[in-house]
């Protein structure tokens, strides 16, 4: 399938690209905003720590095992440590995206009060449809994730591995987004029409959530630069309702 159809095409040349992530990093200092940050702040925290002790566990014992009492297990152990903090802030991406789906709601109302007040209450999938859809998106954004971890020591295969993560946050935040006011089918047909200006947002997205501090906003501005690329087509996406 190809990543820029005819319409998304259209909407690059028509539209600059950044304005949507713009927008939302725009709207940080929103008081809605900020209170979904300190909530993310505390949940991804305490994931990072999570995630950072699992993983030298797992190093440690692959590394060290059978080894604990002398130099080689010294080693291993520092290497563990090093590798279990780089897992950590590699896995943090998927991470900020279950984290994402918690505060999604919030988000998204924050937004549209702003920028869209005119929409009214939204409309969304059915709770079956939007479950499924975000369990799906957390599990494929880590296993693309685990996979661009094990490509990352090649140079081709970090920028692959960068590639595949930003499409698979793209389009699973714009998905996410477009459930709230339609069914499932009509999000993915709205989707296949702007994929390349989520391609674009996502690559953005995921390079900031791979920068310590700068990632905790993961989880506000994927939902946020989202609702902008919705509502630019607005049009295209009623009529595929």
């Amino acid at each position: 399938m190809l990543l820029f159809s005819k319409g998304s095409l259209t909407f690059l040349l028509e539209k600059p690209l950044f304005p949507p992530i713009l927008r939302a990093i725009g709207q940080l200092d929103d008081p809605a905003l900020l209170g979904v940050l300190l909530q993310t702040i505390l949940l991804s925290a305490l994931g990072f720590a999570g995630v950072a002790a699992g993983a030298a566990w797992f190093v440690h014992h692959l590394l060290a095992h059978g080894t604990a009492h002398d130099t080689l297990g010294w080693v291993a152990g520092v290497l563990s440590g090093g590798l279990a903090l780089a897992a950590a802030f590699w896995l943090f991406v998927p991470m900020a995206v279950v984290i994402a789906g918690l505060f999604m709601g919030p988000v998204c109302g924050a937004v549209e009060r702003r920028w869209y007040p005119g929409l009214g209450a939204p409309r969304p999938a059915s709770l079956a449809a939007q479950a499924w859809d975000s369990l799906a998106f957390g599990l494929q954004v880590l296993l693309l994730t685990l996979l661009g971890l094990l490509l990352a020591p090649t140079g081709i295969g970090l920028a692959i591995g960068w590639l595949i993560t930003a499409w698979a946050v793209g389009r699973g935040f714009f998905v996410a987004v477009a459930m709230r006011r339609m069914n499932r089918a009509a999000a993915l047909s709205a989707y296949r029409q702007v994929r390349g200006a989520v391609l674009v947002q996502g690559a953005v997205l995921t390079l900031g959530g791979t920068i310590p501090l700068l990632n905790l906003l993961l989880p506000i501005l994927g939902p946020a630069t989202m609702v902008h690329i919705v509502e630019s087509r607005r049009g295209r996406v009623e009529s595929v309702g």
